[in-house]
């Protein structure tokens, strides 16, 4: 790990002298982690990866904001997070944006013409009933919910840094983890005596 971390320095200083390679260093490093972060969030192949690029261009133009005591990767990430919570609401305008015209339009196919940016459950990578049943849970938290889901249980980032990623107070973000937790708690319920029982044998 140490390792890494002198590389990482190593090729930001490079990249802020100029270095193209070693600013592909950084994307082959680190794009695969910034990409599943930005899909947990996302919850769309699409947007996951304008997340990646939005990012990568965003870093490399504040290169010289990086303090070179940091580490790269949770700088990077958090520059993610912002990026997939743009990414989300923005999402959330144009939807909402679409369902007006329709409604002006009075459209009689209107719910058919409103296209859905999250897969299905079911279409996803994912096996097993309770998979599916989390990942249909996770598609119906609102934005603020998810994002700060995953931060909290996947990115392991504090309250404080939720809250800064999300433009809450740390209460407010606090109560977004509660009701992300809440829910998927009570979609996963059925399967909860069954597991219980699992660990008991």
């Amino acid at each position: 790990m140490k390792q890494m971390e002198v590389g990482d320095a190593a090729l930001v200083a490079r990249a802020r002298a100029g270095d193209e390679s070693a600013l592909q260093g950084l994307v082959e490093r680190h794009s695969r982690a910034v990409f599943r972060l930005a899909y947990r969030m996302t919850r769309n192949e699409q947007d996951a990866e304008d997340v990646v690029q939005e990012t990568f261009l965003k870093a490399f133009k504040r290169l010289d904001q990086f303090e070179d005591k940091a580490n790269f990767g949770s700088w990077i990430y958090r520059i993610a997070a912002n990026c997939s919570y743009d990414t989300l609401r923005g999402r959330a305008r144009r939807e909402s944006k679409l369902v007006r015209d329709q409604d002006d339009q009075g459209s009689e196919d209107q719910m058919q013409q409103v296209p859905t940016s999250e897969p299905s459950p079911e279409r996803l990578v994912m096996s097993g009933e309770v998979r599916t049943r989390v990942g249909a849970a996770m598609a119906r938290l609102s934005d603020r919910e998810r994002s700060a889901f995953v931060l909290r249980h996947f990115e392991q980032m504090s309250t404080r840094e939720i809250a800064t990623i999300l433009g809450l107070d740390e209460g407010a973000a606090k109560h977004s983890v509660f009701r992300a937790v809440k829910k998927l708690r009570a979609a996963l319920e059925p399967y909860l005596p069954q597991a219980a029982k699992a660990e008991a044998l």
